[in-house]
């Protein structure tokens, strides 16, 4: 789920009912709402009627795309065409010419309520035969004949804690699970959006465990909170958020957050903001360089190609040169700029050389990160090397607590962890990602 809604280009529309055989039409965003408006209301209809009609049927399609409603239960569209549940969409047909001109203006705008994100749940029915506690579409004529504007007519619908959203970006219709599984050691953006939802979903299935929601490092806690999740759910209880169970979890806080209805508990920024999302050009310094560096530099080793740096912590010439290369190498834009899904390609390379190693290759900047988080609970040699370079580091930093070398993460070794975090600046999870182990090679080396 993106952090905002973003207008897709096109749309899938399902021909039928959910559950019953028939073709799926992709179909440009603004040609459905265009042919949807010219099915669902009159083009002799005062144009503050139409406008309010129109930013209806655009946000009530936007909601079904924004929280993957049908594809979350398995479907491959995004909405039918079948009106008792959706909206009336006429393959082929005609289309009026004063309402395909208002489409063409406010197609990228929509409806919230106030301080939520998803698109509002814009219930409709015509307010002739049918009723609903959404929209009356012959209500909205009366209205504007009364002079109501197409707000004026929105909120006495749907309330006055109602705002449009204008000029919303456009983009790609993709779907939200970001094709690998999620397990113990993974880390990002998607662990915190499962770990935020798993903790809302608790609280009407108090069976789940309450996670640390405020780390995007899947933990021994996430993984027990996502099997406790399968149990209930009927799922394959391996703690690991494959598709099956990401949509799952999107399908059932969805429903407890009653995103699909007109009384939405909504969505707030904070709960889908992201906060791993990184992008490091010339100028930029930290330990994320340090970890770009590191990777960089690392597979200097298997591809010459690559112009050798020093690990500084600091993006200057040379890394930009190096980013350069691996870009034009690797087959993306080459812009000298790291961004989320470079540093993943980076990341990958790297994952995909360590692999190949024999067990007791060392190479000469220092232990291969073993590509993964460290996390309390894990055991072996990759925690032995952890607990060593903790040790070197502790000896010139007495805040930093000593610690058997055992090769067993508990939570003495966590506690360092974290001490060591704490003197970096940087997030006190207590798991060793690329930035920590990075640091760990470097200051253990240097002392």
């Amino acid at each position: 789920m993106a952090v905002t809604p973003v207008i897709p280009q096109t749309i899938t529309v399902h021909l039928g009912r959910p559950n019953t055989p028939a073709p799926n039409v992709i179909v440009p965003f603004t040609d459905y709402i265009k042919n949807v408006a010219s099915n669902e209301i009159y083009p002799t209809w005062p144009e503050s009627a139409i406008r309010a009609n129109v930013l209806a049927q655009i946000t009530f399609a936007l909601n079904r795309v924004y929280t993957e409603f049908y594809r979350s239960r398995g479907y491959d569209f995004d909405i039918t065409d079948n009106t008792s549940i959706d909206q009336n969409y006429v393959y082929g047909g005609e289309v009026y010419d004063n309402i395909s001109r208002i489409v063409d203006e406010i197609f990228n705008n929509y409806i919230v309520r106030s301080g939520s994100v998803e698109p509002l749940y814009a219930q409709f029915c015509d307010g002739y035969n049918t009723f609903c506690n959404g929209l009356l579409q012959w209500g909205t004529v009366t209205l504007a004949n009364q002079g109501y504007t197409p707000i004026e007519i929105l909120r006495y619908y749907y309330g006055d804690d109602i705002a449009i959203v204008f000029n919303a970006e456009v983009g790609g219709n993709t779907e939200s699970y970001p094709g690998i599984a999620l397990r113990r050691g993974s880390f990002g953006d998607d662990v915190l959006t499962i770990k935020r939802e798993l903790n809302r979903i608790g609280k009407n299935y108090p069976a789940i465990p309450k996670v640390n929601g405020n780390t995007g490092v899947y933990d021994l806690e996430t993984e027990e909170a996502v099997k406790a999740f399968q149990r209930i759910f009927n799922l394959d209880a391996d703690g690991v958020v494959g598709k099956a169970t990401w949509y799952k979890i999107k399908q059932v806080f969805a429903g407890v957050k009653r995103l699909s209805e007109i009384t939405s508990e909504g969505l707030t920024l904070s709960e889908v903001e992201k906060r791993y999302t990184r992008e490091m050009s010339i100028g930029a310094r930290g330990v994320d360089v340090e970890a770009l560096q590191y990777y960089l530099a690392f597979l200097g080793y298997f591809y010459p190609e690559l112009p050798p740096i020093p690990i500084t912590g600091y993006f200057g010439d040379l890394t930009r040169d190096a980013v350069f290369t691996f870009q034009n190498n690797f087959g993306l834009p080459v812009t000298g700029v790291v961004d989320a899904n470079v540093f993943f390609e980076i990341e990958r390379a790297y994952k995909e050389a360590v692999s190949d190693l024999p067990p007791d290759y060392r190479s000469a900047i220092g232990e291969p990160y073993p590509g993964r988080f460290i996390i309390e609970g894990d055991r072996g040699e990759s925690v032995r090397i952890i607990q060593r370079y903790l040790n070197v580091v502790a000896r010139g930093n007495p805040s930093i607590p000593e610690i058997a070398v055992d090769g067993i993460f508990g939570p003495r070794t966590k506690e360092a962890v974290t001490a060591f975090q704490r003197s970096l600046g940087i997030e006190q999870n207590g798991a060793v990602g690329p930035a920590e182990w990075a640091e760990l090679v470097i200051r253990g080396n240097n002392l």
